[in-house]
């Protein structure tokens, strides 16, 4: 018997046991007090009303993927914090680009740095302990940072370095993904980016006997620091 036809004897048996009968874990109801814009809404779990739903929401689910949220009073504390960051991780080089909130923190940070904004080579970023960067959102339903190339300094500052670290503001928290999508169209309505992505939660895989693995495709860390 060849290979082939024992490959395919093996399919023949298995397909003559029958899967067994899978049920739900339970009922889902639909939300109908959800804003009809988007029927989707009336499926998809609630974040809240207020703006304090929306924060308790974000920092929960972001914390249930293994992200790190830290909230900040003012702008002008993100140096120190970050700084503290550096000192814990021993960092001595970040990948970074020019935003305000970037170059507030990275010009106190006493570290190389190298600057996806401009000319640089892909064994410096490899090299990154940490990259640094803005956001669109924060989405409250899914615990989720938005970014783009446009936002975030290219495609790759996000996916290279070991650890993530964003600097949002509190205005940036929307409600839900219908929400998420709807600023992206308010924001590129006519020329979106190339690289759009929503990361939740540090890089992770289970693939191998179910034993959650972080760090497989992209950063082991991710930091959001919300000012």
């Amino acid at each position: 018997m060849s290979d082939k036809e024992i490959i395919l004897a093996r399919i023949r048996e298995a397909l003559a046991v029958p899967s067994p009968r899978t049920e739900p874990h339970g009922k889902i109801v639909p939300n109908l007090n959800a804003p009809q814009d988007y029927p989707a809404r009336r499926w998809l779990p609630s974040p809240g009303a207020t703006f304090e739903d929306h924060l308790s929401a974000f920092q929960k689910h972001a914390a249930d993927l293994k992200a790190e949220v830290r909230l900040l009073a003012a702008v002008e504390e993100l140096p120190d914090a970050v700084r503290q960051l550096r000192a814990q991780d021993a960092w001595t080089k970040v990948g970074t680009h020019q935003g305000q909130l970037t170059d507030a923190v990275c010009q106190a940070l006493g570290v190389t740095v190298c600057r996806t904004d401009r000319p640089y080579a892909v064994r410096d970023l490899e090299s990154c302990d940490a990259g640094i960067t803005e956001c669109d959102a924060l989405v409250a339903q899914t615990g989720s940072v938005l970014v783009t190339n446009r936002s975030a300094g290219g495609r790759a500052l996000s996916v290279l370095p070991p650890h993530h670290v964003v600097l949002a503001r509190r205005s940036q928290l929307v409600a839900d993904l219908p929400a998420a999508f709807d600023l992206l169209q308010k924001l590129y309505a006519g020329n979106f980016p190339s690289f759009i992505s929503f990361i939740t939660g540090p890089s992770r895989t289970g693939d191998i006997e179910r034993i959650l693995v972080l760090g497989a495709h992209g950063p082991k860390k991710l930091t959001i620091f919300i000012v």
